[in-house]
């Protein structure tokens, strides 16, 4: 996440209601049992959609992905790779056809942006509503500003 942005991993978790590690399998989410609108997993690395289409549970990302299939519950996944090979396309194809939604990360430019948030938050309002009404809430963070509630599952050193 440092290299992709101007945020240390200890201001992202500050971020998040929670953070689980990453092969914490026991953790809330990786059960049926948690109750959740969903789940977006942003961004979607080619080896995570593969991962998830073939059911292998072996983190838990995937995991939690795997439960929200057989709930039925909302699954969107964003994927970071191009371009996309055949093999990516049809993992993708077989996540859509079991209820996931795939949200490319297409730049908008009808909307005639002026900076990359622009096109950032261009992005998020497309992923945001396709997770349901609750994902536009917001909460107040410490600092009293508002932010995304949210939840990120993150590797951490051991």
């Amino acid at each position: 996440m440092e290299l992709e942005t101007d945020y240390s991993l200890s201001q992202i978790n500050e971020l998040a209601d929670k953070v689980y590690h990453i092969n914490d399998q026991g953790a809330a989410i990786a059960s049926g049992s948690f109750l959740n609108d969903g789940m977006v997993i942003v961004p979607a690395s080619m080896k995570t959609v593969a991962t998830i289409a073939y059911g292998i549970g072996d983190n838990l990302i995937a995991r939690a992905a795997d439960v929200a299939i057989k709930e039925q519950r909302k699954l969107i996944i964003v994927p970071r790779e191009t371009p996309l090979s055949v093999i990516h396309l049809e993992n993708l194809t077989k996540l859509a056809k079991v209820g996931a939604q795939i949200i490319p990360p297409m730049p908008a430019f009808y909307s005639h942006p002026k900076t990359i948030q622009d096109l950032v938050n261009h992005q998020t309002m497309k992923v945001a509503p396709a997770n349901g009404p609750r994902a536009q809430r917001k909460k107040t963070g410490r600092d009293g500003s508002n932010r995304d509630v949210c939840g990120i599952a993150i590797p951490q050193e051991s």
